[in-house]
């Protein structure tokens, strides 16, 4: 059974879905099955794989609210091993439709369960937002991967996420662990992001991934052609990088 990890952090911009794409599309270039589920109702890791789910009807959301078997909504991509459940702007009344639903803090978990034993990875990517889709893909997952700006504030509302972790692995998912915490848009120009390197290792010791994604310019382009940074630019530091935690996170076990 594959592997699944949830890339959560409820603030926006901490680069939750270039992580989940570029980690993704690596390990697919390794020669792992993946497999994408995005629960953001943004629907970005789409684009970021050229799938444009706009007005698509065969949806993470549809699966959710249980119009349709997730193995409808699964697309495969152009890029080696890697497949994807997208969103689109639909998923944003998830949490309304699925309000009455009966164990619908389960209902990714079930349809996870239908369809891991064909990958070796399944990466959900959560919206910025501590609510009943980020519930759903802690309790579908068996890790947590959280990027971490190294900005002012990288910590601030972090123990948000770690409580509902927490409650998570005491009441619903007992066997829920950190897969680790990847440092993004670092610049080693700057004092702040060698003090919040620092910072964030002494507070997560040694969950914290040894590779520092750098802020970089060609990571923000890369969404915008539909592709993973390996294939728009493989030679720049965004996708070195992306790489090594590729394969620290084979190498996790």
């Amino acid at each position: 059974m594959g592997r699944v990890i949830s890339v959560s952090n409820q603030k926006g911009g901490v680069g939750k879905t270039t992580t989940t794409v570029n980690l993704a599309a690596f390990l697919g270039a390794k020669g792992k099955k993946v497999l994408i589920i995005d629960i953001d109702p943004q629907g970005n890791a789409g684009f970021g794989v050229s799938v444009n789910a706009e007005e698509l009807q065969t949806t993470i959301y549809e699966v959710l609210i249980g119009e349709i078997g997730i193995e409808e909504a699964i697309f495969n991509t152009e890029y080696p091993n890697l497949d994807i459940v997208p969103a689109n702007i639909h998923l944003s009344g998830a949490q309304i439709d699925m309000m009455d639903l009966e164990g619908k803090e389960f209902k990714l978990k079930e349809a996870v369960k239908k369809i891991a034993d064909f990958y070796d990875y399944v990466l959900i990517d959560c919206p910025p937002s501590l609510g009943l889709l980020t519930l759903n893909a802690l309790v579908a997952a068996d890790t947590v991967l959280i990027p971490l700006q190294c900005e002012y504030y990288a910590l601030e509302g972090l123990s948000q996420l770690l409580r509902i972790i927490s409650m998570v692995q005491e009441n619903i998912n007992k066997q829920l662990g950190i897969e680790g915490v990847v440092l993004t848009m670092y610049d080693s120009r700057t004092k702040l992001s060698q003090h919040v390197v620092t910072d964030v290792k002494e507070y997560f010791k040694d969950k914290v991934f040894e590779t520092i994604i750098p802020r970089n310019v060609k990571l923000s382009e890369a969404p915008s052609f539909g592709q993973p940074i390996g294939v728009y630019d493989s030679g720049c530091p965004g996708s070195e990088t992306y790489e090594k935690l590729a394969e620290e996170v084979i190498n996790n076990g």
